[in-house]
C-alpha cells in the first residue's frame, strides 16, 4: 500500500494516472499547491487580500454604522455578468408589486434570481427595451459608474458596465427605499440562491462560501467553459460567456453608453459575488474580480473565496473548518464516506473546500494512492475522499475525526 506521504515525490514527477472515472472523478490533474488554512472562526480584520494577477473592485458597507468598512477600486468598472440580473428585476418591479405579476413572470423572476436563469434575463431584456433598462435605473438610483453594454455588444446584458459602489447601491436601494413587498420578494429569492445554477455552475462562491447565513447574494460568472456542479435540473454547462450574453441586439434603440463603458474589460475570466451578510441585513458586500486568461473556474472561485474571507464584513458569522485545496476534475462529494453512496454534486476542478472533520470509510484507490479516510463538506453537507486533498497525508493533520 503506498499512502500520499510515502508517493508526495512521485506526484511531483508527475506519475498520477486517471482512475475512478465513473465513481469519483472525470479526469485526474497534477496536485494543486493550494495548503490548508487553519482553523479560524473569527479571523481578524485585515486590509484585502487579493491574490496575484487578480484584478479587483471591493466595497463593504456596514449599514449600522452608515460606513464603509472596505473600499478597494469601488469605482472601477467591470461588466455584470449575472449581477445585472438585480437592475433587470427592480425594473419589472418599478411602481408594481409583485402580486401584480403574471404567474410566468413570477417564475422567471424566481429562477433568475436563484438560479441565475439566463432565459428568463433575456426575456425581461427583450421585452423592456434591452439598454434602456440599464438607463431607467440608473437615472432612478443615482448611479455613477453604471452604464448599458457597449456599443459593440449591445445586445448583450451581461456586458452591462457595473462597480462595486454602484452595487452597494443598488442594495441599499432595495433594503432602505424600495416598498417592503418588493424588498422581501427579492431579498426572499436571494436567500434561496441554489448551489447549482441552471447553466451547471457552482454559485455558492465568495459571500455564500465565506459566511454562514443569513445571507443574501446575486453572483456573476463569465468566461469559463465549466463550473462543476451537478444538480438534477441541470443540463450540461454551457460554453465560455454562458451567463453573459443573451438577448438579440437591441432593436435600433439608441445606444447611452457613459464615458469609458467601451472599455470595460470583456475578455478576462470574471467571477463577482455581491450580496446582504448577517442579522438584519448589516452589511453590503461587493466584490467584482477579474483573472488571468485561461484560468479555471476552480481557481477563481478559490481566488475570490480567499479575498472575501480576508474582509471586515460586521456582523458576519464565519464558519468553524479548516480550508484545504483540492485537485482534481469531476471530484464528487457523497452523501456517506462510500462510492456508493448516493452524489450531492461535483466540484470545480482545484477548488479549496471546508472541511470540518474526517472519518474512515470505504477504501478508496487513484494509483499508486489507496485511502480510507473521508472529509466531511459542512457547506456542502456530504464527504468526499481525502485522496483528492492537496495533503501528504492520507489522514489530515489537525482536522477532528467525526
Amino acid at each position: 500500500m503506498i499512502t500520499l506521504s510515502s508517493a508526495r515525490g512521485a506526484v511531483r514527477a508527475g506519475v498520477l494516472t486517471a482512475a475512478l472515472a465513473a465513481v469519483l472523478c472525470t479526469t485526474a490533474t497534477t496536485v494543486s499547491v493550494a495548503s490548508a488554512e487553519s482553523p479560524s472562526p473569527q479571523p481578524a480584520a485585515a486590509e484585502a487580500n487579493v491574490p496575484a494577477g487578480v484584478t479587483a473592485g471591493v466595497a463593504v458597507f456596514d449599514r449600522q454604522t452608515g460606513t464603509y468598512t472596505e473600499q478597494l477600486n469601488s469605482a472601477a468598472q467591470f461588466r455584470s455578468a449575472s449581477v445585472v440580473k438585480l437592475l433587470i428585476a427592480l425594473d419589472v418591479l418599478w411602481n408594481r408589486s409583485p402580486d401584480a405579476l403574471s404567474a410566468t413572470d413570477r417564475a422567471r423572476i424566481d429562477t433568475m434570481l436563484r438560479g441565475s436563469d439566463d432565459t428568463a434575463a433575456s426575456t425581461f431584456w427583450s421585452n423592456n427595451g434591452s439598454g434602456a433598462i440599464v438607463d431607467r435605473m440608473v437615472t432612478r438610483l443615482g448611479l455613477t459608474d453604471t452604464a448599458r453594454p457597449p456599443s459593440t455588444h449591445p445586445g448583450f446584458w451581461g456586458y452591462t458596465a457595473l462597480s462595486a459602489r454602484d452595487t452597494v447601491k443598488i442594495y441599499r436601494h432595495l433594503l432602505d427605499s424600495a416598498p417592503a413587498a418588493t424588498r422581501d420578494y427579492l431579498l426572499g429569492n436571494l436567500r434561496q440562491s441554489t448551489r447549482c445554477a441552471t447553466d451547471g455552475y457552482d454559485q455558492h462562491f465568495g459571500i455564500a462560501g465565506s459566511f454562514n447565513r443569513p445571507w443574501a447574494v446575486k453572483q456573476g460568472w463569465s468566461g469559463f467553459s465549466s463550473g462543476g456542479c451537478t444538480a438534477p435540473t441541470t443540463a450540461a454547462a454551457k460554453a465560455a460567456d454562458a451567463d453573459e450574453a443573451a438577448g438579440e441586439p437591441a432593436g435600433g434603440a439608441a445606444a447611452r453608453t457613459a464615458a469609458g463603458a467601451d472599455a470595460v474589460d470583456l475578455s478576462r475570466p470574471a467571477l463577482h459575488s455581491t450580496g446582504v451578510v448577517g442579522a438584519g441585513d448589516r452589511s453590503i458586500v461587493a466584490v467584482y474580480t477579474l483573472h488571468p486568461s485561461g484560468t479555471s473556474y476552480g481557481k477563481a472561485y478559490t481566488d475570490i473565496g480567499r479575498l472575501t474571507r480576508s474582509l471586515n464584513v460586521p456582523g458576519a458569522s464565519r464558519p468553524t473548518g479548516t480550508w484545504i485545496g483540492t485537485w482534481g476534475s469531476g471530484v464528487r462529494v457523497r452523501t456517506q464516506a462510500t462510492t456508493d453512496s448516493g452524489a450531492v454534486t461535483t466540484l470545480p476542478a482545484g477548488v479549496d473546500v471546508l472541511v470540518g472533520c474526517q472519518k474512515r470509510g470505504q477504501q478508496v484507490s487513484q494509483p499508486p494512492y489507496v485511502n480510507d479516510w473521508w472529509a466531511q463538506l459542512p457547506q456542502y453537507g456530504g464527504y468526499m475522499t481525502n485522496i483528492y486533498l492537496s495533503v501528504p497525508d492520507n489522514q489530515v493533520p489537525g482536522v477532528p475525526v467525526c
